[in-house]
């Protein structure tokens, strides 16, 4: 039995399944101490992975080395991609997974996981040498200590969770699941600022009670997309549908009728909840002229008949719940596993972290995931991976790694957390990223795959596989630029364009003008009746890369123009990130500052001056102080 590790981490949801993976995939030493081993990555709300925003960030997981995109794949029921009708800096993928084999196949992956322990427990207290002000390990209820030098807080809602349905009051950290007691208490006695927040999750329901006649079917889309760069899953699951449907206003006024003894209204819960993702009650208070709202049956697995309600979370009473949706057409004669119910947990100030979730008071002690204020799998898993990776490149004296802005939307979920913190759980969107067009989900590997095999996260075959798709997506790019098809070879085309509604061409011309026609995909031109020039040379693509090669050389030919002006764009602000601050200013005996600066640039210790210029309260002036005194023109 092994007591002494390099890295522990504390907490087995998506959070911390991907910081134990990194670690111990990065050759360091690692133990993952949970509750629950049978809960391993539990989907504790939505039974889910992706969607706006955050189906970029599982795909920038996969081109890192991490899992969570490997495994959703293997355990879909179902795969959309969302916002087609925008442009490829919004496309998000989004699949329902099938929730027990989700978790089933996370727990056989760490399992088999060289250099990584598990151990069943709650951790009670840290290890922590104040003398030096670094952790050293974790003490547990069973009376077990455990050594390390770098330790991963991923403790999700369990911190002094607190669950609520109406008046009622359970002490969990997840329905059936003690919370956890005791690390809260001590890392605010030392000088952590700690806070809480609410979130919430829907009623289950049995579908043999549904009358599916009366909802609208969402089917599966069937196409290329997936969330691995890797190869697809050998064994994929049968797909399923989802299903919507309506509230209406009986619905409503049912739950008026109880807006007294939800604890959102009556002051039992003071904490905020995440503003993206309101409970219905909180839905029709806000939006009380609304006399509908969408709802999404959406399955649990393959061999269930529970449904997760997406739409309907709510924290109030059981009987107004039940009641409000028998109000529905289709669940007139609802049958209900589990009421839906609202958790407050301890959170921490994410300012108090460096860029790599390191703590600024407490060396080798990070945090990940819902712990910094933060909502949904896909961040959790994210920062994760971030923390993870850096704990054990730190018990290697290795240089830390992080990730800016315009390499990633994890560069830019835990630069807000670092330099903004958090008033209410941070949710990822697009608009939140300045250089979406940069950070889109089909080339994460190309922006994220090299650093990451380079660290030693991604391997050499992820790497290879990278480097043929870039080789065969240049080669399609460059037949594109300087094709030329004569007025003679044009029949076929000028026939797509008359279905296009678009005007034919008068005179030979390049294949990039006929890419660059409104509506024309390069999958209608890979014919031989019609260009049998990329013909062959998309016969000659690997099967297993032939779409996504074709996907990213369309949009590098599509949006050249956008593309550059925004890689511009973060080159000149890449110049501010590139100036390191460290402790060499004493910003108190700056008096060209304002007042203000020097209060925040005190507390938050930027590394950059671009981590600087991005904190609130600091104005350009300030920058050019900060420049002017480290002898820099930028």
């Amino acid at each position: 039995m092994n007591f002494q590790y390099d890295v522990i981490v504390v907490g087995a949801g998506h959070a911390g399944c991907e910081a134990a993976s990194a670690a111990a995939r990065l050759g360091a030493r690692t133990l993952l101490v949970t509750h629950d081993m049978n809960k391993i990555a539990q989907m504790s709300c939505n039974p889910a992975v992706g969607g706006i925003a955050k189906g970029q960030i599982v795909r920038e997981i996969d081109a890192l080395g991490g899992e969570m995109g490997r495994i959703i794949d293997a355990t879909a029921i179902q795969m959309r991609m969302l916002n087609r009708s925008k442009g490829p800096a919004m496309w998000s993928p989004r699949a329902q997974a099938d929730r027990n084999r989700f978790s089933a196949l996370w727990r056989h992956t760490l399992e088999h996981t060289e250099g990584l322990d598990m151990w069943q427990d709650a951790v009670t207290a840290l290890v922590i040498d104040q003398d030096n002000m670094q952790v050293r390990g974790v003490r547990t209820a069973q009376g077990a200590t455990f050594h390390a030098d770098q330790v991963v807080l991923t403790n999700g809602t369990f911190l002094n969770g607190l669950m609520h349905i109406g008046r009622v009051q359970l002490a969990g950290g997840r329905i059936s699941e003690p919370a956890s007691y005791g690390i809260t208490e001590q890392l605010a006695a030392i000088g952590f600022e700690t806070a809480r927040m609410k979130t919430g999750t829907p009623v289950r329901i049995d579908g043999r009670s549904v009358d599916w006649s009366l909802t609208e079917e969402q089917p599966d889309e069937e196409d290329f997309h997936r969330f691995s760069y890797g190869p697809a899953p050998e064994h994929p699951l049968h797909r399923r549908a989802c299903y919507t449907l309506k509230t209406n206003e009986r619905t409503h006024e049912v739950l008026r009728r109880g807006l007294p003894d939800s604890p959102l209204y009556n002051g039992q819960i003071k904490s905020i909840g995440p503003r993206y993702c309101p409970s219905i009650e909180t839905k029709i208070v806000t939006f009380a002229d609304k006399t509908e709202h969408h709802l999404f049956l959406e399955p649990e697995g393959m061999d269930t008949t529970e449904y997760y309600l997406n739409g309907f979370s709510s924290s109030l009473p059981m009987d107004i719940q039940i009641e409000a949706l028998q109000t529905i057409p289709a669940l007139r004669n609802v049958q209900i596993y589990r009421p839906g119910y609202a958790i407050e947990y301890d959170f921490f100030d994410p300012t108090q972290l460096r860029h790599t979730l390191e703590t600024r008071l407490v060396g080798g002690l990070f945090f990940a995931g819902q712990i910094n204020g933060t909502t949904g799998y896909e961040e959790a898993a994210g920062q994760g991976l971030i923390a993870g990776a850096n704990a054990a490149l730190r018990s290697q004296g290795r240089e830390p790694f992080t990730l800016r802005r315009d390499q990633a939307y994890i560069g830019v979920l835990i630069d807000d957390l670092v330099t903004k913190g958090v008033d209410e759980p941070y949710r990822m969107f697009t608009s939140r990223a300045e250089y979406r067009i940069l950070l889109r989900q089909d080339n994460a590997d190309e922006r994220l795959t090299p650093l990451a095999h380079t660290m030693g996260l991604a391997s050499d075959a992820r790497m290879q596989r990278l480097q043929e798709k870039i080789k065969w997506r240049d080669a399609v790019i460059d037949l594109i630029e300087t094709l030329s098809i004569p007025l003679s070879e044009l029949e076929n085309i000028n026939k797509m364009m008359d279905e296009l509604a678009q005007a034919p061409f008068a005179q030979g011309v390049k294949l990039k003008s006929v890419v660059l026609r409104p509506n024309v995909r390069l999958s209608q031109l890979d014919a031989p009746a019609i260009v049998p020039q990329l013909y062959e040379l998309g016969a000659q693509i690997p099967r297993d890369l032939y779409d996504e090669v074709m996907e990213s050389a369309e949009i590098l030919i599509k949006y050249d123009g956008y593309i550059r002006r925004e890689q511009q764009a973060a080159d000149r602000l890449r110049r501010l990130e590139d100036v390191r601050l460290g402790d060499k200013l004493d910003y108190a005996s700056i008096t060209a500052l304002s007042t203000e600066a020097r209060q925040k640039l005190i507390k938050h210790r930027p590394d950059t001056l671009g981590h600087a210029s991005r904190i609130p309260g600091i104005s350009p002036a300030d920058v050019n102080v900060l420049l002017i005194l480290l002898n820099k023109n930028i």
